[in-house]
């Protein structure tokens, strides 16, 4: 999902930092990191402010979107109703606290669609709660909204400063 208004990284964006062609390992590492950290930082933006809220998560099996249940009585549902780029950071930080060169880091950006009940929502909300079987009664709940993010790309940082850019098609 190439998207226009947010280009995909070149080689020569990345001046301080080395960005590799994504291979299948940063695949994998981006899997794990995702499978193993139960939670992220919703990074959304409104008001000209950005605005960061930790949110539970799950994403599809190929990785091509996210999903999340917030309340309705929100500052994050206001900000992403009003605009719907994103992006969710997942890291291992509290995981590796000792050794900065074990941290790693993931910033997946992409677009957050608010999901109506329905067929749609029975399989998003079902990622959610097989994932995060307490909050089951929150995903159902009518005060809360269920929504995806149909992910543009990852971003990879590891050993500090490696950065690999990986992104999810319908083949992956």
């Amino acid at each position: 999902m190439n998207n226009p208004d947010e280009p995909l990284i070149d080689n020569n964006d990345m001046s301080e930092a080395s960005l590799s062609k994504a291979d299948p390992a940063v695949r994998q590492r981006i899997q794990n990191l995702v499978d193993k950290q139960p939670y992220a930082v919703l990074c959304v933006q409104g008001d000209n402010q950005p605005y960061g809220a930790l949110v539970a998560f799950a994403f599809s099996d190929d990785l091509r979107h996210a999903v999340f249940v917030t309340p309705v009585a929100t500052r994050k549902y206001r900000l992403l109703r009003l605009c719907d780029h994103v992006a969710l950071v997942i890291d291992n930080r509290s995981n590796k606290a000792d050794d900065l060169m074990d941290i790693e880091a993931v910033t997946v950006t992409g677009r957050s669609q608010m999901i109506e009940r329905g067929r749609e929502f029975d399989r998003c909300s079902g990622l959610l709660v097989t994932r995060h079987p307490y909050l089951k009664s929150f995903v159902n709940a009518a005060s809360c909204a269920l929504f995806r993010v149909d992910v543009v790309r990852f971003l990879h940082v590891g050993r500090f400063q490696e950065v690999s850019q990986w992104v999810p098609t319908a083949r992956s």
